[in-house]
């Protein structure tokens, strides 16, 4: 029962897109049909990102032309504009249409190029990963630096170590000149 539920709410969601594209189509140009018709799903995914952006820019525009043509026609309908030339035909309602189109339209192109970003960025971020691991790994798994020294054995490493050897009898001679020192001026302090 429940799967059938999800799937006639699927099936009414896909209608109303279905049918939002339809509508979409009724109410622009052709030149505009085909910008808006790339903007749908299957053809938005295809789309370069500087074709994206160049489209984006494109609706900008058709979007501000309808805003102000909008605008306009409410202001004649209020009477407090004088109507334009007859190339505009059309209610304030279907420019407002039109504009909400347009709208919808740049909304999918900023999701797809956000998508995209995302999905370099990550892509990024993986590369730089993966050069770090192999940065690390070089670090830590160095080999020996082989010379070419056929039958010398392996090389010896130097001391770092200080080479002198102090003798036993010559330890402690400083702090018992220091101690004798002090014992003679001791002696001639208390024989004056």
């Amino acid at each position: 029962m429940i799967r059938t539920h999800a799937w006639v709410i699927t099936l009414v969601e896909e209608e109303a897109m279905a049918a939002s594209s339809r509508f979409e189509i009724s109410i622009l140009k052709h030149d505009e049909q085909e910008i808006i018709l790339a903007t749908h799903h299957p053809a938005i995914g295809e789309l370069a990102r500087e074709k994206l952006e160049s489209l984006r820019s494109r609706l900008r525009d058709l979007h501000g032309r309808e805003h102000t043509l909008a605008r306009h026609r409410q202001r004649e309908a209020r009477g407090k504009a004088e109507p334009r030339g007859n190339s505009f035909s059309g209610t304030a309602e279907h420019a407002t249409q039109r504009k909400q189109v347009f709208v919808a339209a740049i909304k999918r192109l900023n999701k797809e190029l956000k998508r995209l970003q995302k999905f370099e960025a990550r892509r990024e971020l993986g590369e730089a990963a993966r050069r770090a691991l192999a940065l690390r790994r070089a670090q830590q798994f160095t080999r020996p630096h082989n010379d070419l020294r056929p039958s010398e054995g392996m090389r010896s490493i130097p001391n770092q170590r200080r080479n002198t050897k102090i003798p036993p009898s010559r330890i402690g001679r400083v702090s018992q000149a220091n101690k004798r020192a002090q014992a003679r001026r001791d002696a001639s302090r208390g024989s004056s």
